[in-house]
């Protein structure tokens, strides 16, 4: 089953894609690259890394909500993400947020502990500290500064491994092409509230099993940012990719059998 939706979410929608036959329910949320490139009509194309999920697993992935007001903070990306949840019927599920996903996810598994029975954190951190800060804000600055192929290859570049960037050189300006939107409006929105984000008030009050799964070599978020998490969500378990950066959830063989080993326990 491959399915490419729109959800109501308050007075505007939110695209997600489906995918897989299973009863469990497995929801996965986008980092920053959704203020550019949405999950709309690609479900075909994300399914690929759920190969082994889709027996037993339901997929869903979701892009932030279409119209974003001015604010639009993390926290209110996660209740609306509950909102849809709930609209679609998933009243419970393990959670996958991947860098800013998993910014919204520590705010869905804080305040809505009963739709989230496993939590994944990947590449993310507890609060916007000084290395994120840089790194966003730099980017915000490019979209006015810079051309799109700048910002794709700055991104690549704090993104990816040297090696990654190397065997995939050729396709980086093909990929910036692709992924052009009309207007930088949605993403520096997403930007934005990346700089705000703080929830160390709030993770104590995750009492789900939550997997912790970092690089030692994340030039966006740092590589304190992990070991933060760990500290401040109880019972909390960390796995640090060596040699992996942000990517590491594109580059890393081993990353979707050990994603899939959690969620079978």
């Amino acid at each position: 089953m491959h399915k490419n939706g729109c959800v109501k979410v308050g007075d505007t929608e939110m695209y997600y894609v489906a995918f897989g036959e299973g009863k469990k329910n497995l929801v996965v949320l986008p980092g920053l690259s959704d203020g550019l490139w949405t999950v709309k009509g690609k479900a075909w194309l994300l399914a690929g890394s759920y190969k082994k999920f889709i027996k037993d697993y339901t997929i869903y992935m979701f892009s932030r909500k279409n119209d974003m007001p001015e604010g639009y903070s993390i926290e209110d990306m996660a209740d609306d993400q509950a909102l849809a949840m709930k609209n679609l019927g998933i009243d419970r599920a393990i959670v996958m947020g991947v860098s800013q996903g998993g910014m919204v996810a520590q705010f869905l598994a804080a305040k809505y502990c009963e739709l989230v029975e496993k939590l994944i954190l990947v590449v993310t951190a507890p609060f916007a500290n000084e290395n994120i800060k840089a790194v966003v804000s730099k980017w915000i600055d490019m979209t006015t500064t810079s051309s799109h192929t700048e910002l794709m290859l700055d991104t690549a570049e704090k993104v990816y491994t040297q090696a990654f960037i190397e065997k995939n050189k050729n396709y980086l300006p093909a990929l910036a092409r692709f992924t052009k939107p009309k207007n930088y409006d949605r993403f520096c929105k997403n930007a934005y509230a990346i700089l705000d984000f703080d929830a160390r008030d709030v993770l104590t009050f995750i009492k789900c099993p939550t997997y912790i799964m970092a690089g030692d070599c994340d030039n966006v978020v740092g590589n304190d940012a992990p070991h933060q998490l760990h500290e401040l969500i109880a019972d909390s378990e960390m796995i640090i990719f060596e040699g992996m950066g942000h990517g590491l959830f594109e580059e890393d063989k081993e990353f979707y059998n050990k994603v899939l080993e959690f969620c079978e326990r």
